[in-house]
């Protein structure tokens, strides 16, 4: 699902793409929702668990990469940075 997920959010350019991501994001966070944690407390390919975390790593991403400018580049649209904002709380630690 991975990479499939990640082709989506690439394809963001507007509203209905956004929403497409964003129902991706959820069916793979239901997906997730499985598998059993790692030693590094993982579930599937996400690292925040919580609702809680994946807000905070997603605004500690946006504070750490102004956000998206590093590595860059900042994504020109606004539906596809704030797509690049949830794929962060994804995963970011």
């Amino acid at each position: 699902m991975t990479d499939q997920l990640f082709a989506t959010l690439k394809s963001v350019n507007d509203e209905a793409s956004f929403l497409v991501f964003a129902r991706s994001l959820q069916a793979d966070r239901e997906a997730a929702d499985g598998a059993s944690l790692t030693l590094d407390g993982f579930q599937g390919e996400w690292a925040n668990n919580s609702i809680a975390t994946f807000i905070e790593a997603a605004v500690v991403w946006a504070e750490d990469s102004d956000f998206g400018v590093c590595p860059g580049p900042k994504a020109s649209n606004p539906w596809a940075l704030f797509a690049a904002f949830l794929w962060a709380g994804r995963g970011y630690e």
